[in-house]
């Protein structure tokens, strides 16, 4: 007698095929995946990218939702400590940082410089980040216009010279005068900074997109996409938008560091965040008179520094 032999389906751990024998198409999101992991450069950067965002929603959560490290507390008595100091028997023991030891040291007011290094992390990325989403934003509605309205004549010119003269003309006034003047007269606010960077550094984003506008403009699915009646505001958004952003993402990363440096140079002329909120930028313009002077203090013990300044 025949054993019974076990219902496997002839295919068991086969791709699945469809009616006619061949294996699905695969999306665009599962090709991204499979060439993404095998580009150990992209997944190292990633992995830089994926730290960032931890150390600064981490920032945000520790030193203001759930005071773990204080940026505001002042020790007048820790002034000046040296890295992985520990707090003087004089201060206030309320007072002392987490774990009893400053691991960045002290500034001029006795704050410990990692919570603020800390708390700036997310202050500065998160400005960095909202102006090149503003950037973009800008940068991608006037290059696509340029790029698949350019043709179009508006009285004498046509829509893309208009764009384009307008870029031109913003490229030529240096971006950073720009905006330490517009920062000058507006009343100083975390959101005043996103929204003046943002405003002023979406011209290389317009000029990358009409490029690839004006490529993909030829392709054969939009004039196929033309032909069967489609909106053209489906085929912009919806067919060339996606395929021109390689290099817009490639840019914007190297836009927010942009975008960070900016902030940082702002903070160091006094234009930047307003206290009381820390950031790299001002942190750097806190210290900035203490650059000779600190390194002789850092290297001696507390004691002898107290003595030299005769506290």
């Amino acid at each position: 007698m025949d054993q019974a032999k076990p219902n496997v389906p002839r295919n068991a751990g086969a791709v699945n095929l469809d009616a006619e024998g061949l294996a699905p198409p695969e999306t665009p999101w599962e090709e991204f995946l499979r060439i993404f992991k095998k580009d150990y450069q992209a997944l190292l950067g990633f992995l830089v990218l994926v730290l960032l965002l931890i150390t600064a929603l981490a920032g945000k959560a520790l030193t203001e939702w759930w005071v773990v490290f204080d940026p505001q507390v002042v020790r007048l008595t820790d002034k000046f400590l040296p890295p992985l100091s520990v707090p003087s028997p004089d201060s206030i023991p309320a007072d002392r940082p987490f774990a009893g030891v400053y691991l960045m040291g002290t500034d001029e007011l006795g704050r410990d410089v990692f919570a603020r290094m800390f708390q700036g992390s997310f202050v500065s990325l998160s400005i960095g980040f909202v102006a090149v989403g503003i950037s973009l934003g800008i940068g991608i509605l006037l290059g696509g216009l340029s790029g698949f309205y350019g043709h179009v004549k508006l009285w004498f010119i046509t829509v893309d010279t208009l764009i384009m003269r307008f870029t031109d003309a913003m490229m030529c006034f240096p971006t950073f005068f720009l905006i330490l003047t517009a920062v000058a007269l507006l009343p100083p606010s975390i959101y005043t900074i996103m929204i003046i960077i943002g405003l002023f550094s979406w011209m290389g984003t317009a000029r990358f997109v009409r490029a690839e506008f004006l490529s993909i403009r030829e392709q054969d699915y939009v004039t196929a996409a033309k032909a069967l009646g489609i909106p053209e505001g489906r085929i912009i958004f919806r067919h060339m938008v996606p395929n021109a952003l390689a290099p817009v993402f490639v840019s914007a990363t190297i836009g927010v560091a942009t975008a960070i440096l900016t902030e940082s140079g702002l903070s160091f002329l006094g234009f930047g965040v307003p206290p009381p909120y820390a950031t790299w930028g001002n942190i750097l313009s806190d210290g900035k008179g203490f650059v000779f002077d600190a390194p002789g203090y850092f290297h001696s013990s507390p004691g002898d520094f107290y003595r030299r300044s005769g506290l």
